[in-house]
């Protein structure tokens, strides 16, 4: 009998590929070294049409590093980064490391409530973050003494470039620092040319806390390590064959571990150009890629979805690719079929979580994923390099190759616990290996499908019933452009199958047709009772369709 220890996916590996890879750098901070002094004057960033070499990542994190430390931050020390996808953002990373501490990364989107949480959660002691934010929110959560920051520094967005594009900053004026903050621009200036004293973190020091989303629970902390990061920052590089000559276009949000790891970590390893623009803006963002020409980017589905809809998308506009991947939510075949007929392009899926730093699996490069025939579900690839996933059952045994249990995964990617929570560390990472919470199996070649989250699952009269299966059949539908799928109160079922659509510009369906489209291709108890049609599904700002506020509209 096959066993997921025998590695049976090696097989599926491209030509040439090893099944182990030695990390070439301990921490982030050696890799960033390494690529500076190979190629100081390379492009590091660029933002709209600002360029920034890698040379000026160095003086400028040296800047900030040394006005840091000036301010009481010391090694451990927590630095907290909330900003969109800016310079700065990198800067920050950076500059923390240089300083002795780790950065700790918070979503823009978050409020004072949530803020508050993170500052004092993680006892950040020093805070980077647009000036905007600042007014809006953070100068407030300061000032009510529940946290330990003590060093505040502001950045504009409209920051390394010129061109002030109408279109995301429309009536943005650089407001510079106030209520006792730093300038980031004034730092640069007034530190220019000092250097902090050298910093020496260990592979198994913490390099970034990233936060989870909190849906089962308050937020906790994954322990993102220097070692982790180089790891999978090497794993992307050599899986898809990137070097100096690509340049990397930053869709994914930098403060989510898929831009951390798949944008910023390949192009300070790699020694490329990572294209940022703020934040995602479908018009904006196409624009960057027709200008900068980009040769890879990684993020989830509705990205790829919302550019390929754009008017006046070309393939000519895409031609600058290489390859594609996406991950963070599974992709319906119909979608991958529709993209590649409009840009040319295949997206290979990739597959990982915050706990994994980004890949635990993906799809070989130039290897279109199989279809499971049973379920219709896409393949999410194959486990990376160096990396053991195992299916258990319910009593957390090893599940028969093809039945369906919890993808747990073991490997060089999987952080070593969440911070300051050692149950919530136990209960997920039992022996270092991470129990995902996912749904999926293996088939005989060794590749994996994602069936769904174990919380998603509906219980229709008895019958387990996965959204990912129905929302698959829904995306098949032409009029479709996004599909989400719960589970909903029902007196004589116990729960219901209720879909939620949006429809491509100019489509026209009814309910009706929709539900008799999903009854001709599944199982009675799977087809949707009912379809409530939106104009927009909602999401987070990595692109993922919330389900879950989905559910809450309707219960």
């Amino acid at each position: 009998m096959t066993t997921y220890t025998e590695r049976p996916w090696l097989s599926l590996y491209r030509e040439g590929t090893p099944a182990d890879i030695t990390p070439e750098h301990r921490t982030m901070l050696d890799l960033f070294a390494a690529t500076l002094a190979r190629s100081p004057d390379a492009v590091a960033i660029r933002y709209f049409d600002g360029v920034l070499s890698f040379a000026d990542l160095d003086t400028r994190s040296d800047a900030l590093a040394v006005a840091l430390a000036e301010r009481g931050f010391a090694a451990g020390d927590r630095l907290a980064i909330y900003t969109q996808n800016n310079p700065a953002f990198v800067i920050g990373l950076l500059a923390a490391w240089k300083a002795g501490g780790c950065a700790v990364a918070i979503n823009p989107m978050n409020k004072a409530r949530e803020l508050t949480y993170l500052l004092a959660d993680s006892g950040a002691t020093a805070l980077l973050c647009l000036e905007e934010l600042y007014t809006a929110v953070a100068r407030d959560v300061l000032a009510a003494g529940e946290v330990r920051v003590s060093t505040v520094v502001t950045c504009s967005p409209l920051d390394e470039q010129t061109r002030d594009d109408e279109r995301l900053f429309a009536g943005a004026t650089r407001g510079g620092a106030e209520g006792g903050a730093l300038d980031l621009e004034q730092v640069f200036a007034e530190y220019a040319g000092r250097r902090p004293d050298p910093a020496s973190p260990q592979g198994e020091d913490v390099a970034i806390l990233t936060y989870t989303s909190g849906t089962t629970g308050v937020p906790k902390g994954a322990m993102n390590t220097h070692a982790n990061l180089a790891f999978n920052a090497q794993t992307y590089r050599d899986w898809m064959g990137l070097g100096a000559d690509d340049a990397v276009l930053g869709v994914a949000p930098l403060f989510h571990i898929t831009g951390l790891v798949g944008h910023v970590g390949i192009a300070l390893l790699a020694g490329c150009p990572l294209v940022l623009a703020h934040r995602f803006e479908a018009n904006v963002v196409m624009d960057a890629i027709r200008e900068h020409r980009p040769t890879f980017t990684v993020g989830s589905i509705t990205v790829f979805i919302a550019l390929s809809g754009l008017a006046g998308v070309t393939k000519e506009d895409w031609s600058s690719f290489r390859m594609l991947y996406s991950g963070g939510a599974p992709i319906a075949p119909a979608v991958t079929d529709g993209f590649e007929a409009k840009t040319g392009l295949y997206i290979h899926n990739i597959y990982g979580l915050t706990e994994t730093n980004s890949p635990s699996h993906a799809v070989p490069l130039g290897v279109k994923a199989p279809v499971d025939p049973a379920s219709g579900a896409l393949s999410v690839g194959v486990p990376v390099f160096n990396t053991v996933v195992r299916i258990l059952d319910e009593d957390g045994k090893e599940a028969p190759v093809g039945e369906i249990g919890e993808i747990v995964t073991s490997g060089p990617q999987v952080v070593p616990g969440y911070w300051q929570k050692p149950e919530a560390t136990e209960q997920s990472l039992p022996g270092g290996e991470l129990r995902t919470g996912d749904v999926g199996f293996m088939d005989e070649q060794g590749w994996f499908y994602l069936v769904d989250r174990k919380k998603d699952m509906i219980n229709a009269a008895g019958y387990k019933v996965w959204p990912r299966e129905v929302e698959d059949v829904l995306y098949g539908h032409p009029a479709v452009r996004e599909a989400a799928v719960v589970g909903v109160p029902d007196e004589y079922r116990g729960e219901s199958v209720k879909a939620f659509v949006s429809l491509k510009p100019g489509e026209h369906v009814t309910e009706e047709d929709l539900i008799d489209y999903a009854r001709s291709q599944m199982a009675a108890y799977k087809y949707p009772r009912s379809i409530e049609f939106l104009d927009e599904l909602p999401k987070t700002t990595t692109g993922k369709i919330l389900r879950r506020e989905l559910r809450a509209s309707v219960t």
